[in-house]
């Protein structure tokens, strides 16, 4: 797919080439369907996550190039996750104790991974990512007692090094792409730090504006930002959120958990089909 195979060239001159990136707007009519794609994402993926994996390839088809792609989509999240955050505070479903330690882990992997773009074959990762986000749907479809409480539960010290762990491995992971990286982030949340699903949206919505601004910062410094768009397209993205995360706070514990799962196996599965197809 264009979208695979414009990846090597993303990887390669945001790492190579220091002031690369072009700060062009779209013309009026591509803008428009930009701005349009971008807010009807950021409403839904409040809840969903996976914005990525929707709004690359947008730009891509629509005659953006990669590098400037990726990394501007990355920008666009990191005002996007700010906006669904704020909704959030003040409602008590952010879960605070953990909020320091994942955040920390997070902007250390992020770091890491937009510096590590070349080193990472990311069509392997992609499967590996799906692969998780089925087992952990599959997971809660069978313990149906899962994310429907309306409090977090204690977990073990297990589950509490294994959430950990993987906040820090995810956190690489978007710090390069981002694409299902929220969505397995809020599984993983729900299933090793035992929160429920508004909780676990609510907090890794907090933990994603780090992620998204480390890389951010990472790519700004290599050059390979369009700010202007970046910066826009955000903005859509901030109202989008907020929109969103409101509505989210008013659905019921069953209709979060059945829209998320049903999201994490069309995802899962889109993920699949774009490495099969190479």
């Amino acid at each position: 797919m264009k979208f695979w195979h414009g990846w090597r060239s993303i990887a390669h001159e945001s790492l190579t080439n220091l002031h690369c990136y072009d700060d062009r707007v779209p013309t009026a009519g591509v803008l428009f369907i930009l701005i349009l794609v971008f807010f009807v994402t950021s409403i839904v993926s409040v809840v969903t996550g996976s914005t990525s994996l929707i709004t690359v390839p947008v730009m891509i088809s629509l005659g953006i190039e990669p590098h400037v792609a990726v990394t501007t989509n990355m920008l666009a999240l990191t005002l996007m996750s700010l906006g669904g955050s704020l909704s959030f505070i003040g409602k008590g479903v952010i879960n605070r104790t953990r909020l320091p330690l994942s955040v920390a882990l997070t902007i250390f992997g992020s770091a890491l991974g937009a510096l590590l773009l070349l080193k990472i074959p990311l069509r392997a990762l992609q499967l590996v990512i799906a692969i998780a986000m089925i087992a952990i749907a599959l997971f809660s479809l069978l313990n149906r007692s899962a994310s429907l409480t309306d409090h977090d539960v204690p977990v073990s010290r297990y589950c509490n090094i294994t959430g950990y762990i993987l906040t820090f491995f995810l956190g690489v992971y978007g710090g390069f792409f981002s694409g299902g990286y929220v969505t397995i982030l809020t599984a993983a949340f729900v299933l090793f730090f035992g929160m429920t699903l508004l909780h676990s949206m609510a907090t890794t919505k907090v933990v994603n504006i780090f992620s998204s601004a480390v890389a951010t910062a990472v790519f700004a410094w290599r050059g390979a930002l369009n700010y202007k768009l970046g910066l826009l397209l955000g903005l859509v993205m901030f109202v989008g959120a907020m929109i969103g995360a409101r509505t989210t706070l008013k659905m019921s514990p069953l209709w979060l958990r059945r829209v998320f799962l049903i999201a994490v196996f069309a995802l899962a599965l889109k993920m699949v089909l774009n490495f099969v197809k190479g």
